[in-house]
């Protein structure tokens, strides 16, 4: 039989264990966490367009003066979990950014299904597109921290041509980023006025067949077109998962992007 005093001193060993464990996990728990330098704040807002209303995620970022601004617009799909990050992105930067649901005035929020989006936009009309980008462009100019003679625009894919087009229907933008979109019809393209840059994937001949003629109708009119391809990458590849996504031409990319709307816009 063990000696009272010894089943004593085991307990009291054990307890103390127990303790020390605890104290330990306590300090570990209440160790100051890393804090990222740059926070941004996000919303969804809904933007009233006449009788509708076109939903949109705007994000802010963390200064104290005003800051330029970002429409973002997104692909064929409709609004999906990743233009979001885009716009958080952006305002990461600096910049307060805005991502319209293109779907949402007509239809209302865009449907989880890749191909029931893509149906949708098919149905949209170039002046509806218009209506809802001007919206957003002029939510932009009602906000306090935002400077109204600073805003740009960048798309992806069907936003990328998008933008392409919406340069030319608002000669008030001060800068343009075409992801892998087509050019609008050369004769719109005189009432182009922002500086426009050009994100394409090399394995995209579907798209990139026609930028020689695109620079050279746009040198022609006087317009800034600055093209550039990125090796090994296809259609998208700015977004997860399309070809060249996991290269390092993402960041080489962004990189020109985010330099481009420095120059263009401030900071």
């Amino acid at each position: 039989m063990r000696h009272p005093r010894g089943l004593v001193s085991h307990l009291l060993v054990a307890s103390l264990a127990i303790l020390a464990g605890a104290a330990g996990m306590w300090v570990i728990r209440t160790r100051p966490q890393h804090l990222d330098q740059v926070t941004t704040h996000g919303e969804w807002v809904y933007l009233k367009r006449g009788v509708d209303s076109v939903r949109a995620y705007v994000a802010y970022p963390e200064r104290k003066d005003k800051a330029p601004a970002i429409i973002v617009i997104h692909e064929i799909f409709g609004l999906t979990d990743w233009e979001p990050t885009v716009v958080d992105k952006l305002a990461a930067q600096g910049y307060v950014a805005i991502v319209p649901d293109m779907l949402s005035a007509k239809f209302g929020i865009t449907p989880p299904s890749p191909d029931s989006g893509r149906k949708l936009m098919a149905q949209l009309t170039p002046d509806g597109i218009t209506a809802d980008l001007n919206t957003a462009y002029n939510y932009l100019g009602t906000l306090p921290a935002v400077r109204k003679d600073r805003i740009g625009v960048i798309g992806f894919c069907w936003g990328g041509g998008q933008t392409f087009r919406y340069a030319t229907n608002n000669p008030k933008l001060k800068a343009a980023v075409v992801c892998y979109g087509p050019a609008p019809d050369s004769t719109a393209l005189d009432r182009i006025q922002a500086p426009i840059l050009g994100v394409y994937g090399e394995n995209d001949a579907r798209v990139n067949a026609a930028l020689p003629d695109v620079l050279r109708l746009m040198s022609a009119r006087g317009k800034r077109f600055e093209p550039d391809s990125y090796p090994g990458t296809g259609h998208g590849f700015l977004k997860p998962g399309r070809r060249g996504s996991d290269t390092d031409q993402v960041d080489k990319a962004w990189t020109r992007i985010l330099a481009f709307f420095k120059a263009e816009l401030g900071k």
